[in-house]
């Protein structure tokens, strides 16, 4: 695949992703054809562990579904300077980001490049979500909540993973160094422009109710610094916060994932964290 070619860049930026991404990249090797040329790049930031060895494993099984596959091993930390260095070396016109701890479902890969290719306007894309079974109790109440939330069930949410054409790609230069870079992606583009498609992929949430404080606290930080910087971005949003009367009746129907719930939003409110990157599990 040379510069310019229609084909898909798959960046997945890693770090110290040792137990998780063998299962990540083996459920984009069992991806159905996306009938055109793929490059998938791994690009390692600062591991310390076996990260670069296990995706470096991969690349027999890639060449032989055809595609091109690069692992970088980057010195330097940070998953913003990651993505920027996949995107430096990404060729294909359609584009797809995803965290290394994300199993995609067969199709999802195949239906992306589908509805990114169908047209030329820009166009953002992602696929259903679905929480990976969780083994702390409080987690797996939370998932439950949360998922019947509207952001969780808003059409392409992308989290863990999004995709865009040239077009689409084109919004933007380089990525800022902010803490959220799928929430300021996604209000790149109007409700409109973004598609979701019908496949699933498995998304990791964080273990036990002081790393949910944690993550949640940068979430909120991040989505208030969006704010700050590109507050025309919020017209974008197409999604409402759930008034107290939706939250008990959400209640209602998850009681225990509704403690949880509110358990976190105190603790988050009580004080003000770090907004240092904090992993999303």
């Amino acid at each position: 695949m040379s510069t310019g070619d229609t084909g898909l860049t798959i960046v997945l930026p890693a770090n110290n992703e040792e137990a998780y991404i063998a299962d990540c990249l083996r459920a984009l090797m069992a991806s159905e054809p996306a009938n055109v040329p793929v490059q998938l790049l791994v690009v390692a930031n600062a591991c310390t562990d076996r990260t670069v060895a296990v995706a470096r494993s991969f690349e027999t099984a890639a060449t032989a579904m055809g595609w091109t596959m690069q692992v970088v091993d980057l010195a330097e930390p940070g998953k913003l300077n990651a993505l920027n260095v996949g995107d430096d070396l990404a060729l294909g016109d359609l584009r797809i980001y995803l965290d290394a701890d994300v199993i995609v479902s067969p199709e999802l890969v195949r239906m992306l490049v589908s509805e990114l290719a169908a047209t030329q306007a820009p166009r953002y894309a992602s696929g259903i979500p679905r929480i990976a079974p969780a083994r702390s109790a409080v987690t797996r109440a939370y998932a439950r909540f949360w998922q019947q939330l509207p952001f969780a069930r808003s059409e392409a949410p992308g989290f863990g993973v999004f995709a865009m054409n040239a077009a689409g790609r084109a919004r933007w230069g380089r990525f800022p160094a902010i803490i959220s870079d799928d929430t300021y992606v996604r209000l790149l583009f109007a409700p409109h422009e973004r598609k979701g498609v019908p496949a699933t992929y498995e998304w990791p949430m964080v273990e036990g109710f002081g790393r949910l404080v944690k993550v949640r606290r940068r979430q909120d930080e991040g989505v208030k610094e969006i704010a700050r910087k590109w507050p025309e971005l919020l017209k974008n949003e197409g999604k409402t916060s759930p008034g107290l009367k939706q939250l008990l009746a959400l209640g209602l129907r998850e009681p225990a994932g509704f403690l949880v719930y509110a358990a976190v939003t105190l603790a988050v409110r009580s004080r003000q964290g770090s907004t240092h990157w904090t992993r999303g599990r």
